[in-house]
């Protein structure tokens, strides 16, 4: 996989290597809630990886160690500005109420979902967010069809949404355990493709994080866990027999990544092995795409501003 290295700024190590953010959606911001149905250009942050649309994608080339030649000081600080661009943006998408920012994050096991979704988001707030966690489906959520749990999770307008995991465990965790046959989750591809249209058609932007962490990270993660007492909520026994199928998994998220990488909904892989370096270029990719989107707040009504207020 080609890199492109850019100038350096601010926060960039002397020789550090970046890879350059694609634009993957080819579309303008529109002018206004008129506008709410055409595609945003997702401006990923350097160091991301963006899946090319329409190839094959080859996970294991990517180095979950990388930081992007960022140095770790500058961007937590930076962290901290990124934050407050979201927290700012956000308030005028929620008073605009015509549009919608959908957040995906899938990993492996202990990947970091929760924590990035904690650190790009403190400070928004909760009334024009939700978050969405989709683990193994109800008995309801079963008698219909694979999408209908997060058709009915997706934000409405105005709103940020949140998934940590998603429609994607349907042609993830279904597939490495066999859980319904091969036909049926590879027909979901396309499927999820046109999901993700009609969302982005109806005024949702849609960005997909993929958190791309080493075999070897994931084993500290878990030795980490095993060995804190106040960790052990968070360990899954059951994650520790997930782990002999990592080779699995890995394919499964490259076939994922490479099938439903499309121009209005492409995928970025963030190395994710360095916390620090995970939450800065997410953060900043959210805050940059807010800022494509370029929410307004709404005209006020003729004469407000010679109103008085009694005593």
């Amino acid at each position: 996989m080609s890199k492109k290295h850019g100038k350096h700024h601010p926060g960039h190590r002397p020789g550090g290597g970046v890879t350059d953010g694609v634009d993957l959606n080819g579309g303008t911001r529109g002018d206004g809630p008129g506008d709410a149905g055409r595609p945003v250009a997702i401006p990923a942050a350097r160091g991301i990886v963006s899946v090319a649309p329409g190839a094959p994608f080859d996970l294991a080339a990517v180095d979950a160690d990388a930081d992007g030649g960022l140095d770790k000081a500058w961007a937590k600080e930076a962290l901290a500005t990124e934050r407050a661009r979201i927290v700012e943006l956000q308030e005028r998408l929620y008073a605009e109420r015509a549009r919608s920012l959908l957040l995906v994050f899938q990993a492996i096991d202990t990947g970091g979902k929760d924590g990035t979704i904690r650190a790009v988001l403190k400070g928004v707030n909760p009334q024009g967010c939700t978050v969405a966690s989709f683990k193994v489906p109800s008995s309801e959520e079963l008698d219909h069809d694979f999408l209908w749990r997060y058709h009915a999770r997706t934000p409405g307008r105005g709103m940020i949404g949140v998934f940590n995991r998603s429609h994607y465990e349907d042609v993830l965790v279904v597939r490495v355990k066999g859980l319904v046959p091969d036909a049926v989750w590879r027909s979901r591809y396309g499927l999820i493709n046109d999901f993700e249209r009609l969302l982005t058609e109806s005024g949702t932007t849609i960005l997909k994080f993929f958190l791309h962490i080493s075999k070897a990270e994931q084993k500290k993660r878990l030795e980490a866990r095993i060995s804190d007492p106040e960790k052990h909520w968070k360990l899954d026994p059951g994650d520790l027999v997930e782990r002999k199928s990592w080779d699995s998994y890995q394919q499964a998220f490259a076939d994922a990544l490479g099938r439903c990488s499309t121009p209005h909904a492409p995928w970025l892989v963030v190395p994710a092995n360095h916390k620090w370096f995970r939450n800065y270029v997410i953060a900043k990719t959210v805050a940059d795409t807010l800022e494509a989107m370029d929410p307004r707040f709404p005209e006020a009504p003729k004469g407000i501003a010679d109103l008085k207020v009694p005593d």
